[in-house]
């Protein structure tokens, strides 16, 4: 059986460091894109493409 995902039932710390992580999840993913742009190497891009991935979960509270 599948269990919902209700953020109040996490500890206040680890719902205190989600919400830093949603704050600064999307610049760093900009800053990591126009990186990408200028010097693209496999890791900026593998990495670019984890951080566009959090940032979705993160949006649409999967995680």
């Amino acid at each position: 059986m599948k269990r919902r995902y209700r953020p109040y039932t996490l500890p206040p710390w680890l719902r205190q460091i989600r919400a830093v992580g949603v704050q600064i999840i999307i610049p760093l993913t900009i800053f990591q894109g126009i990186r990408t742009v200028f010097f693209p190497t496999t890791f900026d891009v593998l990495l670019l493409g984890i951080l566009i991935g959090l940032a979705i979960a993160l949006r649409y509270d999967w995680i």
